[in-house]
């Protein structure tokens, strides 16, 4: 039995799960004396799990199903090792899990896995990415028709405005975010600061620079199963979803990178604010495979109408230093912390297929010695630039026919992906926009 266990003696349900290419939870509950024999042996479910749409079914025609008799994988613990789920009220443990084949062979179809490959194309190399993210979700009354904010637990009140760094907006959800710092800490998720952002009930928590971009996925992951979680126990939603909202903000999710040599030196840096070769290489890698990895940063129905200019969410194909338009930002600071801001995707993402995308097309870059156009000034939305796709079915056009994804992404997962998400897209035209609301809300 575990060490965490025996610290533990109140825990008495396991959960093992994994994440399915559209980030969801996928397991089961065990009982605690067989926790040391899953901790050993793994544990096993079909390979065709994690290539689940987001209503949970099969995808039609996958050579995961019939075609091969739905045979099993191998689902054995990550490093992670396990962590609480103080969302619930029993003392419970999720034992986080990856897929193989039987002979050993990690599987190609786990998002997990591909940002492993894409990690270990790194260490080839003899680098190291540093991966931080700026998670923002919304907290939602969902009890009426109407999605609304809470009313404040301190006051009654319901804020409909916008609270841009307000910290009464804070203050009055005190103990939701009391308890989800404490939880983040027992959960090991490095959260740092949170603020109000520009929609009512919209919040950011940032999680620290991790120089293991595997962790940085894995909190992430985590993060969103416990606040969504959470908020429950609390008595209303969160949300993820890129637009929640017609008339306010959307979620985005943003990611801070740059790269560690053997040395532990920020191959970003050359000591000025402009930053490296090395800087522009992989700034020019992102911005080459922007438009093919689309589908990873907006991947559902609901994630295109974040995608509107002037609204806060990237939609032309740029770069530029210290600007908050652009797709990609290069904060300003000391030199050495130089690094790359990526503001394309919403929260809606899968962190492990969005991280393995911005660090796959960063390393092209830098493989190829690509340069990047001249960063823009001024704003993004108002430029003649090319342009995002800015439909579901355009992303997945995009994503099958780009030479860069497929540098980044197995064929495997590629197959499975745009099979998951057609099937999607085809079964999503019999849903209304509300119908879509309730779906992605806690799904997302």
């Amino acid at each position: 039995m575990s060490d965490y266990l025996a610290l533990h003696p109140n825990v008495k349900s396991i959960r093992v799960a994994a994440a399915d290419l559209n980030g969801q939870a996928r397991g089961k509950r065990i009982a605690r004396r067989f926790a040391g024999k899953v901790e050993e042996e793994g544990t096993r479910f079909p390979f065709s799990v994690l290539n689940l749409d987001i209503w949970g079914e099969d995808i039609d025609n996958s050579p995961l199903v019939f075609d091969a008799g739905d045979p099993d994988g191998i689902l054995k613990p990550t490093e992670r090792g396990f962590v609480p789920m103080p969302w619930l009220d029993a003392p419970t443990a999720l034992l986080p899990i990856w897929m193989y084949h039987e002979d050993g062979r990690p599987f190609a179809g786990d998002p997990r896995q591909a940002l492993a490959r894409v990690v270990e194309r790194y260490a080839a190399r003899g680098l190291t990415p540093v991966v931080a993210t700026e998670m923002e979700f919304y907290i939602i009354d969902d009890r009426g028709p109407d999605l609304r904010v809470p009313p404040s637990p301190l006051s009654g009140k319901r804020r409909q405005q916008a609270e841009t760094l307000a910290l009464r907006q804070l203050d009055a959800f005190d103990l939701f975010f009391t308890d989800l710092y404490e939880a983040c800490e027992e959960m090991d998720i490095p959260a740092d600061t949170a603020i109000s952002e520009a929609g009512p009930g919209q919040f950011e928590i940032n999680l620290m620079h991790e120089p293991d971009a595997l962790k940085a996925a894995d909190d992430a992951w985590l993060f969103k199963l416990m606040v969504r979680g959470l908020a429950r126990k609390h008595g209303f939603a969160a949300s993820f979803m890129a637009k929640p909202y017609e008339d306010y903000a959307g979620n985005g999710l943003h990611s801070h990178f740059s790269v560690l040599d053997a040395d532990g030196n920020n191959i970003f840096n050359n000591g000025g604010p402009e930053g490296a070769a090395a800087l522009r290489h992989a700034v020019a890698g992102c911005l080459a495979a922007m438009p093919g990895s689309m589908l990873v940063f907006a991947p559902h129905a609901s994630s295109y109408a974040r995608m509107v200019p002037g609204a806060h969410a990237p939609t032309g194909i740029a770069w530029a230093y210290e600007n908050r338009t652009s797709a990609l930002r290069i904060p300003s600071g000391a030199p050495v912390a130089r690094r790359i801001e990526h503001r394309v995707a919403g929260g809606d993402i899968n962190p492990y297929l969005f991280i393995a995308a911005i660090l796959g097309a960063a390393l092209n870059g830098l493989e190829d010695g690509l340069e990047p156009p001249a960063p823009i000034t001024g704003s993004a939305y108002t430029a003649d630039l090319p342009q995002l796709p800015v439909t579901w079915a355009a992303a997945i056009d995009s994503f099958a026919t780009c030479p860069h994804v497929a540098r980044i992404f197995s064929p495997e997962l590629i197959t499975n992906f745009l099979a998951t998400k057609r099937q999607e897209l085809y079964y999503m035209a019999e849903l209304s926009s509300e119908e879509q609301t309730q779906l992605y809300l806690d799904t997302v």
